[in-house]
């Protein structure tokens, strides 16, 4: 089998029917570490059927692809991905109102301005994730959360297409959300929507909740640079930035890449970072954190390679 080859009959197959492809496109481009290098193809549908045609055409080829959102939670190898990505983004977004306190949205719209829709519709819930960059796709996909509130407290029911195209609606029970996880982390079906169930409440209430969490935001994190959010997961007990600060790892570079000097636990591109020297911070502040104080930090990026 000629992979170069195929991946461009998928490439040609998905420009005969419209799809936004583009090859061998940096990630870095696709990613909000703003590093990583090419992949083989990307594609952008925008719609439920093309993304089906296109993957039913990757299968067909034996052509391996990943799907994303905006990259805001994954770091690319330098080296780059001998695979097709395929973005479900801007061109797949929509949210609507269903019985008044039901927020209908799909997978490629962005996470914050669901919530602004939710404001404009006096819609309270969803204040925790304003300011949390991605796609409510990828929102699910990690149960994101913060301040007190995540994604399964406001989830009713999911639709997804599964690995042999079907598209199935399940209950947001059934896709076991828990902390920073979800069945999709292992099932591989593909989130397309979602319904959120709210609650009432006046816009200068809501506005005011949405505000604060992002003024808090803004004060304690380094937005101003690129980087995939909070790096580790939260260790049972403890606080992850904490314990990199015990360990004297606040700053600490490699190459680009810092420990973030605001909050220790953001690892950030702080100018000209590799995704090598991210992932040899990552490293070293594992390492270090295990050694100083017993306690094993588990990743919260998704590292593809």
């Amino acid at each position: 089998m000629n992979t170069s080859l195929n991946f461009q009959e998928l490439y040609e197959y998905a420009e005969s029917v419209g799809c936004d492809a583009v090859k061998n496109e940096k990630m870095s481009l696709n990613t909000s570490f703003k590093t990583g290098g090419p992949c083989a193809v990307r594609l952008s549908p925008d719609s439920v059927d093309q993304l089906k045609d296109i993957i039913n055409k990757a299968n067909e080829l034996s052509v391996p692809f990943v799907v994303l959102g905006n990259g805001t939670n994954v770091l690319v190898t330098d080296e780059g991905l001998e695979k097709a990505v395929i973005i479900i983004g801007d061109k797949m977004a929509s949210v609507s109102v269903e019985d008044e306190d039901t927020l209908c949205f799909t997978a490629g719209t962005n996470l914050v301005s669901l919530c602004r829709f939710a404001l404009e519709n006096s819609l309270s819930g969803l204040e925790f994730a304003f300011g949390i960059p991605g796609t409510c796709g990828g929102a699910i996909f990690m149960n994101a959360g913060a301040y007190g509130g995540e994604m399964k407290d406001v989830l009713t029911e999911i639709t997804h297409l599964t690995p042999d195209m079907k598209i199935e609606t399940i209950s947001a029970e059934k896709a076991h959300l828990s902390y920073r996880h979800s069945v999709y982390k292992e099932n591989g079906c593909i989130i397309l929507s979602a319904k959120a169930k709210l609650k009432k409440d006046t816009r200068e209430n809501i506005k005011g909740r949405m505000d604060d969490f992002l003024g808090r935001r803004k004060d304690k994190q380094p937005l101003e640079y690129p980087s995939a959010g909070s790096t580790f997961k939260r260790p049972e007990g403890y606080f992850a930035g904490a314990l990199i600060e015990q360990c004297n790892l606040k700053g600490k570079t490699v190459g680009g890449a810092q420990v973030s000097e605001k909050h220790a636990g953001f690892v950030i591109n702080k100018g000209g970072a590799t995704s090598t020297d991210i992932l040899d911070l990552i490293d070293l502040i594992r390492e270090t954190v295990k050694t100083e104080t017993g306690v094993t930090l588990e990743p919260e990026v998704i590292v593809l390679r």
